[in-house]
């Protein structure tokens, strides 16, 4: 801190004549009739400030570069990030709109907001990159890591503070959910093929979990559609006090209104019964309650603060799915304790998940990028103790075709945040 002077020790007397400094003058510190020798002195020191000022560029607003590379951290310096779409409740709950206690409970809560809006616009920024240049042809692994890297780059990956929600999961047509490439997995996008693109982002443990479909047939559009539409009046439904089996029945019947023509068949769209939504905690992609598809759910009511996916799958199939397939993806069981191990592989196999990846979802390629080789035998190990626990992928019949659209939303005290909306879905 600068010291502060006073007039007595500034101003001298020469010559009958007070003088001051010329950068005191132009600080309007004092306003005194000065010798010309010293005017032209003050007025020349002047000139050489309103020059440097001039040339001073103000530096415009951050833009994203193409492909994507800058973190939203630096795009948002302000550290507020773009709230998600606002949905007001409705009839017996809009008296939360104005409520005075409402609103300060939100302003206490704005921290939690703030992280989870972060990671709901590296999801943004992501997908309309990756949307950019899928195209058939392309290696399915080889898509997971630039669509994966891209996160980490714009999120700040920073261990479990920061980084990816869980694997990306890519499933194929028949196949709904739980499916992305082992690492020397040659499987390649093909015109035809219907993609479910499914892909998490999270600060300090908040998720935002999100997904929408790919496919390059537009006679698959009908199809998209009915999952996109049927996500959407699920969100429309969803609010505080709630049931969870209303809004199961709202999602099948928008959804089974929709017929998809197949090379020359026709199909109605079915709602995996067996398949639903999911409440979302910290560290916990599925935090205990389910949002079915279907009615005929359970009676359970939403509640004041929570996070819900909501997520749809629309199928040409039989509308249910069984597990098949090789495993890739993992999860740490969320209340498991301590347990004994024998193996000293899994013991260390297992510090390895607990530092990187705690209780979030994670798949073989991302052990092999830690570089954990000959691990099958000791990750087999940790599932047969139930630590981990395995999620194969989930396939309805073969041949079928399943579409996928899912968002993140949060109840908040007086209103719903549609928190993963973007312009493109």
């Amino acid at each position: 801190m600068a010291e502060e002077n006073s007039h007595s020790e500034i101003l001298s007397q020469e010559n009958g004549t007070q003088e001051v400094p010329p950068t005191l003058v132009e600080e309007g510190v004092a306003e005194l009739s000065l010798s010309p020798e010293k005017e032209d002195e003050t007025k020349e020191v002047s000139k050489k400030k309103k020059k440097k000022t001039k040339s001073k560029k103000k530096k415009g607003p951050v833009e994203q570069t193409d492909p994507p590379s800058i973190p939203v951290l630096d795009l948002y310096p302000s550290g507020d990030f773009p709230e998600g779409e606002i949905q007001q409740y409705k009839d017996d709950n809009l008296w939360r709109t104005t409520s005075e206690e409402k609103r300060e409970l939100e302003l206490l809560q704005k921290p939690i907001y703030n992280s989870v809006r972060r990671a709901a616009e590296v999801h943004r920024q992501v997908r309309k990159y990756m949307k950019g240049i899928i195209k058939p042809g392309m290696l399915m692994s080889d898509l997971c890591e630039t669509l994966e890297n891209t996160v980490r780059k714009l999120i700040s990956e920073d261990g479990l503070q920061a980084g990816i929600a869980f694997p990306t999961g890519c499933s194929l047509n028949w196949v709904a959910a739980h499916w992305t490439p082992n690492s020397g997995d040659k499987t390649v996008l093909q015109y035809d093929d219907v993609m479910k693109l499914d892909f998490g982002t999270h600060i300090d443990g908040y998720i935002v979990d999100c997904a929408f479909t790919v496919a390059f047939n537009p006679m698959f559009d009908p199809l998209l559609e009915a999952s996109r539409e049927a996500t959407y009046t699920g969100i429309k439904e969803a609010g505080i006090d709630v049931r969870l089996c209303d809004v199961g029945a709202a999602i099948q019947e928008v959804m089974e209104s929709y017929e998809v023509e197949i090379n020359g068949k026709v199909y109605q769209v079915k709602s995996i019964r067996n398949l639903n939504g999911h409440s979302i905690g910290r560290y916990q992609i599925h935090a205990g309650k389910s949002v079915p598809i279907v009615k005929g759910g359970e009676q359970t009511k939403m509640e004041e603060g929570e996070f819900y996916a909501i997520e749809t799958f629309g199928s040409t199939g039989k509308g249910y799915v069984r597990e098949d397939l090789e495993c890739s993806h993992y999860m740490k069981n969320f209340d498991v304790g301590h347990m004994p191990l024998r193996l000293p592989r899994a013991k260390q196999l297992l510090a390895t998940i607990n530092k990187n990846f705690s209780t979030l979802a994670f798949c073989r390629r991302y052990l092999d990028r830690l570089g954990e080789t000959k691990y099958l035998m000791a990750l087999k190990n940790l599932c047969d103790a139930g630590i981990v626990q395995p999620y194969p992928p989930l396939c309805d019949v073969k041949g079928s075709y399943v579409s996928q659209f899912e968002h993140t939303i949060l109840l908040r005290p007086t209103c719903k945040e549609v928190i993963s909306k973007g312009d493109d879905y």
